[in-house]
Protein backbone atom coordinates (compact mmCIF):
# COMPACT_ATOMS: atom_id res chain seq x y z
CA UNK A 1 0.00 0.00 0.00
CA UNK A 2 1.78 3.58 -1.01
CA UNK A 3 0.44 7.11 -1.43
CA UNK A 4 2.32 8.15 -4.89
CA UNK A 5 3.56 11.93 -4.94
CA UNK A 6 2.41 13.43 -8.46
CA UNK A 7 4.75 14.06 -11.06
CA UNK A 8 5.32 17.87 -10.13
CA UNK A 9 6.40 16.46 -6.79
CA UNK A 10 9.08 13.97 -8.46
CA UNK A 11 9.72 16.26 -11.37
CA UNK A 12 11.15 18.96 -8.07
CA UNK A 13 12.65 16.02 -6.56
CA UNK A 14 14.56 15.16 -9.64
CA UNK A 15 15.83 18.48 -10.30
CA UNK A 16 17.34 18.75 -6.84
CA UNK A 17 19.95 15.31 -7.61
CA UNK A 18 23.26 16.20 -8.86
CA UNK A 19 23.78 15.23 -12.71
CA UNK A 20 25.00 11.53 -13.48
CA UNK A 21 23.72 10.44 -9.69
CA UNK A 22 22.55 6.98 -10.03
CA UNK A 23 18.95 6.41 -8.12
CA UNK A 24 15.48 4.47 -8.50
CA UNK A 25 13.10 5.16 -11.25
CA UNK A 26 10.81 8.28 -10.22
CA UNK A 27 7.87 6.63 -11.74
CA UNK A 28 8.73 3.89 -8.54
CA UNK A 29 9.27 6.79 -6.25
CA UNK A 30 6.41 6.35 -3.61
CA UNK A 31 5.49 6.85 0.63
CA UNK A 32 4.98 2.32 1.47
CA UNK A 33 1.93 2.55 4.11
CA UNK A 34 2.37 -1.19 4.41
CA UNK A 35 4.77 -3.68 2.74
CA UNK A 36 3.27 -7.66 2.47
CA UNK A 37 6.03 -8.93 0.80
CA UNK A 38 4.94 -12.11 -1.70
CA UNK A 39 1.32 -12.55 -1.67
CA UNK A 40 -0.61 -15.52 -2.82
CA UNK A 41 -2.57 -14.36 -6.19
CA UNK A 42 -5.65 -15.48 -4.71
CA UNK A 43 -5.11 -14.38 -1.26
CA UNK A 44 -5.06 -10.63 -3.37
CA UNK A 45 -9.23 -10.06 -3.08
CA UNK A 46 -8.74 -10.11 0.73
CA UNK A 47 -6.12 -7.52 0.59
CA UNK A 48 -8.75 -5.28 -1.28
CA UNK A 49 -11.73 -6.07 0.68
CA UNK A 50 -9.28 -5.51 3.95
CA UNK A 51 -8.50 -2.13 2.32
CA UNK A 52 -11.98 -0.71 1.49
CA UNK A 53 -13.40 -1.23 4.50
CA UNK A 54 -10.65 0.63 5.96
CA UNK A 55 -11.62 4.13 7.48
CA UNK A 56 -9.38 6.81 5.42
CA UNK A 57 -9.31 10.34 6.91
CA UNK A 58 -9.91 13.33 4.72
CA UNK A 59 -7.70 14.36 1.93
CA UNK A 60 -4.22 16.24 3.64
CA UNK A 61 -1.42 18.09 2.35
CA UNK A 62 2.48 16.66 2.16
CA UNK A 63 5.54 17.85 1.04
CA UNK A 64 9.01 15.93 0.95
CA UNK A 65 11.59 17.25 2.99
CA UNK A 66 15.28 16.56 4.09
CA UNK A 67 17.28 13.32 3.90
CA UNK A 68 18.13 10.41 5.42
CA UNK A 69 20.14 6.78 5.14
CA UNK A 70 19.33 3.42 6.29
CA UNK A 71 22.45 2.03 5.53
CA UNK A 72 23.07 2.05 1.95
CA UNK A 73 19.61 3.66 0.63
CA UNK A 74 19.18 7.19 1.03
CA UNK A 75 15.61 8.74 1.48
CA UNK A 76 13.84 11.98 1.63
CA UNK A 77 11.70 12.46 4.74
CA UNK A 78 7.99 13.23 4.38
CA UNK A 79 6.63 17.12 5.93
CA UNK A 80 3.04 18.66 5.98
CA UNK A 81 0.23 16.72 7.73
CA UNK A 82 2.18 14.07 9.19
CA UNK A 83 -0.23 12.85 11.88
CA UNK A 84 -2.74 12.15 9.13
CA UNK A 85 -0.64 10.56 6.86
CA UNK A 86 0.24 8.12 10.39
CA UNK A 87 -3.52 7.76 10.95
CA UNK A 88 -4.03 6.24 7.59
CA UNK A 89 -0.87 4.26 7.77
CA UNK A 90 -2.55 2.80 11.50
CA UNK A 91 -6.08 2.33 9.87
CA UNK A 92 -4.15 -0.27 7.11
CA UNK A 93 -2.05 -1.74 9.72
CA UNK A 94 -4.95 -2.37 11.35
CA UNK A 95 -7.58 -3.21 8.36
CA UNK A 96 -5.09 -5.70 7.61
CA UNK A 97 -3.96 -7.52 10.84
CA UNK A 98 -7.68 -7.99 11.02
CA UNK A 99 -7.58 -9.74 7.73
CA UNK A 100 -4.53 -11.79 8.94
CA UNK A 101 -2.12 -10.02 6.90
CA UNK A 102 0.76 -9.10 9.26
CA UNK A 103 3.06 -5.98 8.28
CA UNK A 104 6.05 -4.99 9.67
CA UNK A 105 5.73 -3.73 13.44
CA UNK A 106 8.82 -1.61 13.10
CA UNK A 107 7.70 2.34 13.75
CA UNK A 108 6.59 3.97 11.08
CA UNK A 109 8.77 6.49 9.39
CA UNK A 110 7.66 7.96 6.31
CA UNK A 111 9.99 8.62 3.99
CA UNK A 112 10.35 8.00 -0.12
CA UNK A 113 13.28 6.20 -1.04
CA UNK A 114 15.85 8.12 -3.49
CA UNK A 115 19.01 5.11 -3.85
CA UNK A 116 19.33 1.86 -2.94
CA UNK A 117 23.34 2.45 -2.45
CA UNK A 118 25.24 4.90 -1.40
CA UNK A 119 25.65 7.80 -4.22
CA UNK A 120 28.08 10.27 -3.45
CA UNK A 121 26.66 13.68 -3.13
CA UNK A 122 22.69 12.29 -3.06
CA UNK A 123 22.60 13.01 0.32
CA UNK A 124 24.19 16.71 0.66
CA UNK A 125 21.79 17.53 -2.17
CA UNK A 126 19.03 16.98 -0.72
CA UNK A 127 19.92 18.28 2.75
CA UNK A 128 17.63 21.30 3.89
CA UNK A 129 15.60 20.12 0.48
CA UNK A 130 11.60 20.92 0.86
CA UNK A 131 9.78 20.35 -1.97
CA UNK A 132 5.99 21.58 -3.20
CA UNK A 133 3.18 20.59 -0.95
CA UNK A 134 0.66 18.19 -2.84
CA UNK A 135 -2.70 17.30 -1.80
CA UNK A 136 -2.96 12.88 -0.76
CA UNK A 137 -6.28 12.24 -2.41
CA UNK A 138 -6.18 8.44 -2.13
CA UNK A 139 -3.88 5.05 -1.49
CA UNK A 140 -3.10 2.38 -3.98
CA UNK A 141 -2.30 -1.55 -3.91
CA UNK A 142 0.68 -1.44 -5.71
CA UNK A 143 2.28 -4.81 -6.92
CA UNK A 144 6.07 -5.08 -7.82
CA UNK A 145 6.49 -7.60 -11.04
CA UNK A 146 10.08 -7.48 -12.83
CA UNK A 147 11.09 -4.59 -11.26
CA UNK A 148 7.98 -2.18 -12.02
CA UNK A 149 5.10 -1.58 -10.09
CA UNK A 150 1.46 -2.27 -10.79
CA UNK A 151 -1.81 -0.41 -9.29
CA UNK A 152 -4.27 -3.54 -8.64
CA UNK A 153 -6.58 -1.03 -6.87
CA UNK A 154 -7.07 2.64 -5.84
CA UNK A 155 -9.25 4.51 -3.29
CA UNK A 156 -9.75 7.48 -2.60
CA UNK A 157 -9.68 9.75 0.48
CA UNK A 158 -13.08 11.75 1.66
CA UNK A 159 -12.73 15.18 0.42
CA UNK A 160 -11.42 17.72 3.47
CA UNK A 161 -8.66 19.33 4.75
CA UNK A 162 -6.74 19.55 1.20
Amino acid sequence: MAVFPPAAAREDLLGRLPAGARFARPSKWHITLAFLGQVEDFRTAEVAEALAAAPRPPAFRLRLAGAGRFGAVIWTGVGGDVQALGELRESVRVALDGAGFTIDTRPFRPHLTVSYRTERGLSAALEGYAGPEWPVTGIALVESLLGNYHTLHEWPLPPGGQ
